[in-house]
């Protein structure tokens, strides 16, 4: 079939169905919701079978649906309507919530249902489920309607959205506002669950308003409402009528404001508190013969310091003697590479990318150098960019079915990148196999990366699955009888490759280009992640997503083709 999905954004489930869509053979053209008009000129072109709507924000022109069948993912259970779903969902403490599938007509969410699927809810942020249970449920639900049009079956399973639900309007900012003093650090962490990724729940903290993120409970922690208790690393502890919430990201008011760690955000009133212990976030620990380094970062941004520290957390790894170490991630992301957020709002954001590139290189090198053990990387949550080619320093890479990759840097102004790519990617893939992952600009999934090469093993699709199943094979592959003479060919290898060409070479080639990035005459990176990292509207959708704007594409109604 012929698909178009129409999108606000191109987001992570907008990428998984495009890219479960494409491996079940379809034909399938993103066009981004900027106007209507625009959105009717997509149809015009590419003249779709099907349109399907993962992500708005507004409804469909009337003249469109009417024209071609398009069905909309509505992240809530039969019978709901009506915008903030998931977040009142999580509000309410939903034990249950679902995903329906429901054909566009006038009144928003109320038109006839071709599929649906419920899940049991985790406790855990809006962003986590809507990239777990949301998106598997949406692509089951979308995966079904298209099975039953392809087998001759146009009809909906309902005539309308009825159900359980019901119609609630916008999460209002009133509803999202925090005052620690009159709820516990248990309510006020469900508001921030329910409002993350956007809009963000609002608080005042020393004084200043700030949508919150990234929280968590922080337990023995108490203290006069609203004040700050500590600080560790990049998080602030902040004190509620009972308890206390570590808080990890903020940001200030205003159109375009960028989220940011709170120590940094907050500046010398986080500086002045006391350091306080917490949970290491490079948690180590140990099963038989394999050392398992559990990691995570907000939105997989790594920082310079975020660097560092896994880097110093490694080389702690490497001093326990071990024959298989497992870099394994958290389940929403394990890396997007260099933290765009942060190098935007330093003085000189060439000189924190040139410090946050080289902090990764570091960290990309400790882990390749590591010769007396085989490293597992184990990918349970999506990557790009640096991330994709972080995890090929480790010799297998090992991803949980459903992931989603964006190997390229193409998008970020042109970026090179470095990462020791140039090493890392011709000697998994091969020179030609190496081209096509660099030059192209659309999301890959775990089928794809295994036949590149990008992936060595593919891991159950349910996350903690994925973790037991991580667990028991890093178990086996370490009792394997020739675990050693695997290791000594490693290390060998590692010491034909350095005298070929060593790493040292490879990463100064790298940065010499890099170097022409962020200090050169041209000055496309520092405006591709100016317009990313704070949301510009994008004026038109790009052609590697609008196959139907290519040029040489077939008008398939006037006739012609895209001038």
């Amino acid at each position: 079939m012929r698909i178009l999905l129409v999108c606000h954004s191109f987001n992570s489930l907008s990428q998984r169905l495009h890219v479960d869509l494409c491996q079940a053979g379809h034909e399938v053209s993103v066009e981004l919701d900027i106007h209507d008009d625009l959105t009717r000129e997509a149809v015009r072109l590419f003249a779709p079978d099907l349109i399907v709507a993962p992500f708005l924000k507004r409804a469909l022109p009337e003249d469109v649906w009417r024209k071609t069948l398009s069905l909309i993912v509505h992240p809530g259970i039969r019978g709901d309507k009506g915008p903030s779903a998931l977040d009142r969902a999580i509000l309410r403490g939903e034990d249950r919530w679902g995903v329906t599938l429901i054909e566009a007509r006038e009144e928003m969410d109320g038109g006839p249902v071709w599929a649906w699927r419920e899940f049991p809810m985790r406790h855990a942020r809006k962003s986590s489920l809507y990239r777990h249970e949301v998106t598997e449920a949406a692509v089951a639900c979308v995966m079904e309607a298209i099975a039953r049009l392809s087998g001759g079956d146009a009809q909906p399973l309902m005539q309308a959205n009825w159900g359980k639900g019901r119609e609630w309007s916008v999460l209002s900012a009133a509803e999202r506002l925090i005052d620690p003093a009159q709820l516990t650090a248990e309510q006020v962490l469900t508001i921030i669950r329910a409002s993350d990724g956007d809009p963000g729940a609002e608080m005042t903290i020393a004084g200043k308003p700030y949508k919150v993120f990234d929280a968590e409970l922080a337990l023995d922690r108490q203290g006069p409402p609203g004040e700050l208790l500590g600080r560790s690393r990049q998080s602030v502890a902040l004190a509620c009528r009972e308890g206390a919430l570590w808080i990890g990201h903020l940001r200030e008011k205003g159109p375009r404001t960028l989220k940011l760690p709170a120590v940094h955000l907050l500046g010398q009133p986080a500086q002045d508190l006391p350091p306080v212990e917490r949970p290491d976030p490079f948690r180590y620990h140990e099963d038989g013969d394999v050392g398992f380094l559990e990691f995570g970062f907000y939105n997989g941004a790594m920082s310079t310091e975020d660097c560092q520290a896994m880097r110093a957390a490694v080389q702690a790894a490497k001093a326990r003697k071990r024959p298989v170490l497992v870099l394994q991630s958290g389940a929403d992301c394990w890396s997007n590479g260099i933290h765009l957020g942060l190098i935007e709002t330093a003085d000189s954001p060439a000189d924190e990318s040139w410090r946050n590139i080289n902090a990764m290189n570091d960290l990309v090198r400790e882990i390749i150098t590591c010769d007396d053990r085989i490293v597992i990387a184990g990918v349970l949550g999506n990557a790009g960019a640096g991330g994709v080619f972080l995890s090929l320093a480790a010799d297998e890479v090992w991803m949980r079915d459903g992931v989603i990759l964006n190997p390229h840097y193409k998008d970020m102004g042109n970026l090179y990148g470095s990462e020791y790519w140039t090493y890392l990617l011709p000697a998994r893939l091969g020179e030609a196999r190496a081209r096509r992952v660099t030059q192209a600009r659309l999301p890959m999934g775990v089928r794809e990366a295994m036949e590149l090469g990008l992936a060595s093993r593919v891991l159950a699709s349910d996350a903690g699955a994925a973790r037991a199943e991580l667990r028991s094979a890093a178990r086996a592959l370490a009792a394997q009888s020739d675990i050693g003479e695997r290791i000594a060919d490693k290390r060998m290898k590692r010491q034909r490759h350095e005298a070929q060409k060593p790493l040292a070479v490879y990463r100064e080639e790298e940065l010499q280009r890099m170097r022409r990035n962020f200090y050169g005459f041209d000055p496309s990176y520092h405006v591709a992640r100016y317009n990313f990292i704070r949301k510009v509207p994008k004026s038109r959708t790009p052609a590697t997503l609008a196959i139907h704007r290519a040029i040489g594409w077939p008008d398939r109604q006037s006739g012609g083709t895209m001038p």
